[in-house]
């Protein structure tokens, strides 16, 4: 009985078409942490890979899509860094803590290489469109994985009963936020050192007595600030 069936020569064709393109985004993603969305073109992708501009323009139609599909890509990255290893550890404090020891290994890094979350919402913070929809799309995505970690926490016992968790949140968010503040733009020394003890501090202030990571909380105020 007769089968149909696509051709191998279609099927090495899209396979190499999306090899392509995942090095433009690549070598896109790369250039947008250093210069910003704003500051990609096809042009400069295309020279930065050794193509031709009507090749770059051929996988994505248009400098909007391009920067689309570097914010996805840096999603993307961002979940397989961050997240994802974070919710092998058990719910409550140890997730959570998890998350932001990932967050900061990640942020780390960032300090000289560039933020697409933070640079792109300078940029597009009151620019309506497309672009500025997939920042806050993902932003959004794990601002709420924070938020309902913490909620977990608090369901766990970990947290104290009057503890707020859109603050927490918030303020570990703003951490994240002051570290690159303080540490990529001033060059302030121990920037890493208190964004550490910010979050011990924040969980001091919030945790149950006996749940897991207290103590650590508690430990931090020894730890000096270079």
């Amino acid at each position: 009985m007769p089968t149909s069936s696509v051709p191998a020569k279609s099927v090495r064709s899209a396979q190499k078409g999306q090899q392509t393109k995942a090095v433009i985004v690549d070598a896109a993603l790369a250039l947008a942490a250093q210069i910003g969305l704003e500051g990609l073109s096809i042009g400069a992708v295309a020279e930065l890979t050794k193509m031709s501009k009507s090749g770059v323009f051929a996988h994505f139609g248009s400098r909007e899509e391009l920067q689309i599909s570097v914010v996805r890509e840096y999603h993307a990255r961002f979940e397989q860094e961050v997240f994802y290893p974070a919710i092998q550890a058990s719910r409550g404090l140890p997730r959570l803590r998890a998350m932001f020891a990932n967050w900061m290994k990640r942020t780390s890094t960032e300090i000289d290489s560039g933020c697409i979350y933070i640079s792109g919402a300078s940029e597009f913070d009151d620019r309506p469109g497309p672009v500025r929809d997939a920042l806050v799309e993902s932003v959004s995505i794990w601002q709420a994985a924070v938020y309902q970690a913490i909620v977990l926490a608090k369901a766990e016992g970990h947290l104290l009963p009057g503890a707020d968790e859109r603050q927490m949140a918030f303020e570990i968010h703003g951490l994240i936020l002051a570290l690159h503040y303080e540490a990529r733009f001033l060059r302030v020394d121990g920037s890493i050192d208190r964004a550490h003890i910010g979050f011990d501090n924040i969980l001091a202030r919030n945790a149950s007595p006996g749940a897991p990571g207290a103590t650590r909380a508690a430990a931090s105020k020894l730890r000096p600030v270079r």
